[in-house]
């Protein structure tokens, strides 16, 4: 029998698209309806995962509102949050305030409850990067818009990925065009670019001594030394008997000892790293395409709320749901009884010996 269906550990007024999860046990949730005039509004979330009753639970904490623009894509790098909305990359840091903060703010609403109304303050830019002076507070949460940078030059003017490497110095994005952008973070200050892919770039990984790795819209996965071209990876070569354009490459998410998986069908997985064999599958979790999934962090405050499980993943989809996938722990065999039984394995060959060869010991 497979898992039980997951958990919704929260649902949003707008579709999902990007997610994120910080080392101090907050998920950032974002998306909307972008700027066509339908209703849906656009935002940013923070949700305070937290342990209730034994089970794991989403509090609303604070709702950053981002007008027009949905957010596509997410990257988190300890308090500074890059958010690819439209064609440009926004820059934004966040805070939670300590109680003497707060101002009046009342407790956050659960999961699914009414949304918080935000104070908003937007002054006017002070260069062409659009730095500004725009804020969005509650009591639990302060945001300020750092700057922001044009990062797509596509007619479909679209930022599809985004990611900051491990220390936190370089940002790459791409989008529509095609084109690698890495940039100085967080100061978005250039520092090269090149075509990378015929066709849209879905996803993007960091490396160390600047290797970077770009799965493509055009059927190919690279591998690239700043602007040079290390690897090219085809569907035709690693798997003879797929005819080329079959799969595309996509992305998944790393935790280090297992990969978590969203489908366009809306179904989630969770496989070893090292041998991908499959530990946790749920057909159509979400009954639409999932656009993001993160794990619990390998934090001191992920293990708390993890519990006794050896994994959490959260998955989001365009049905404005996030959904909780728990790999609970593996059956594993004592070493105690394992010696035991090699023991009595032992003693019991020396008995067959003796009694089919009298004298033998």
């Amino acid at each position: 029998m497979g898992p039980r269906r997951p958990p919704e550990l929260y649902r949003a007024p707008f579709p999902l698209y990007a997610l994120q999860i910080h080392p101090r046990g907050l998920a950032l949730a974002a998306g909307g309806g972008g700027a066509a005039r339908t209703g849906v509004r656009n935002g940013l979330h923070f949700l305070q995962l937290e342990q209730i009753g034994g089970q794991l639970s989403a509090s609303l904490l604070h709702s950053h509102d981002t007008e027009t623009r949905a957010t596509m894509s997410m990257a988190l790098a300890g308090d500074v949050i890059a958010a690819g909305q439209d064609a440009s990359c926004h820059i934004l840091r966040f805070r939670l305030q300590r109680p003497d903060e707060k101002s009046g703010g009342s407790a956050p609403s659960k999961a699914g409850g009414a949304e918080k109304g935000p104070r908003k303050r937007k002054a006017s830019n002070r260069s062409e990067k659009g730095e500004g002076d725009t804020r969005s507070e509650t009591g639990e949460v302060a945001v300020e818009t750092l700057c922001n940078v044009q990062t797509d030059f596509s007619p479909e003017a679209l930022q599809k990925a985004v990611r900051v490497s491990a220390d936190h110095s370089l940002l790459a994005t791409g989008g529509a065009d095609g084109f690698l952008r890495v940039w100085e973070f967080p100061s978005m200050k250039k520092v090269w670019e090149f075509k990378a892919h015929d066709g849209e770039i879905e996803d993007i990984a960091l490396g160390p001594d600047n290797k970077v790795v770009t799965a493509g819209r055009d059927f190919q996965c690279c591998v690239w030394q700043r602007d040079q071209l290390v690897l090219r990876l085809r569907w035709d070569e690693n798997m003879p008997g797929v005819p080329d354009k079959t799969y595309r490459y996509q992305a998944c998410s790393d935790s280090g000892t297992f990969l978590g998986l969203g489908t366009v069908t809306g179904s989630v997985a969770i496989h070893i790293a090292f041998s991908l064999q499959r530990l946790y599958y749920v057909k159509e979790a979400h009954g639409i395409v999932v656009t993001a999934v993160a794990f619990l962090p390998e934090s001191r405050r992920g293990r708390e709320l993890l519990v006794e499980n050896e994994a959490a993943l959260l998955s989001v989809a365009v049905d404005s749901r996030c959904k909780l996938h728990l790999l609970p722990p593996r059956r594993s065999f004592p070493v105690w009884l394992l010696l035991l039984l090699c023991a009595g394995l032992v003693v019991a060959t020396i008995l067959l010996l003796q009694l089919a060869f009298p004298g033998f010991l």
